[in-house]
């Protein structure tokens, strides 16, 4: 499971937006947390507790090698096992997810490539039908999906009085079209905000500007 830049600009969105906050002894949970990327990149940024659920155990092993190898050890529980099968004790105050997001598409060859991407034995409605008692009255949740799959998504939300707090569309290069977006959303109904776009390279192996403010924090070379 390599690290892709949209898994990296996720992690670099959900910890900026609790830089301003205080998570002392709040709770955090990392579903699908593959080889622990988002885990760490939210652990670098904030003082949350994080439990890091997944079901495959090659990412679990080097998930646990690479959270070993961090300052930040302390922060990051892991757990192997089917999300079904997770029954914490706690409810959480901020629930992410960079799931197999490939529901309903072509379905490769691999069946581990299969688990991490199309995710035969969930969907999003049974993610999301998971997410919503295991949340905090106050919590919030977030989630990567492709820009595809957005609007079937808030459909979802809106039949479960879950409300959109923030919404990040991205694009590789002002030529292309959308491909992914980053979506954060609570119990709570509020006024949502409009959504926001970024890009990826504002010219051939250039980074934009806002990218690079944006991961900065996490790169060596921006």
């Amino acid at each position: 499971m390599k690290v892709c830049t949209d898994a990296c600009l996720f992690g670099a969105w959900i910890g900026r937006h609790w830089n301003d906050v205080d998570t002392t002894n709040l709770n955090a949970l990392d579903i699908g947390a593959g080889t622990g990327l988002l885990s760490l990149m939210l652990a670098q940024q904030t003082n949350f507790s994080i439990d890091a659920v997944e079901i495959n155990e090659d990412a679990y092993t080097q998930a646990k090698e690479n959270v070993s190898c961090s300052p930040w050890e302390n922060k990051i529980h892991l757990h192997h096992r089917a999300l079904q099968d997770f029954e914490p004790q706690k409810k959480y105050d901020f629930i992410f997810s960079n799931p197999p997001f490939f529901e309903g598409d072509l379905m490769s060859g691999e069946d581990a490539q299969n688990l991490a991407k199309h995710h035969a034995g969930i969907t999003l409605a049974v993610w999301l039908a998971w997410v919503m008692p295991h949340l905090n009255e106050e919590g919030l949740a977030a989630i990567l999906l492709p820009y595809h799959r957005v609007a079937y998504f808030e459909n979802l939300l809106n039949k479960n009085s879950m409300y959109l707090q923030k919404q990040l569309h991205v694009k590789q290069t002002p030529k292309h079209a959308f491909f992914r977006s980053m979506l954060l959303f609570s119990k709570k109904e509020n006024t949502f905000v409009s959504p926001c776009s970024m890009i990826i390279y504002e010219a051939e192996k250039q980074y934009s500007t806002s990218f690079v403010d944006l991961l900065k924090p996490y790169y060596l070379n921006l």
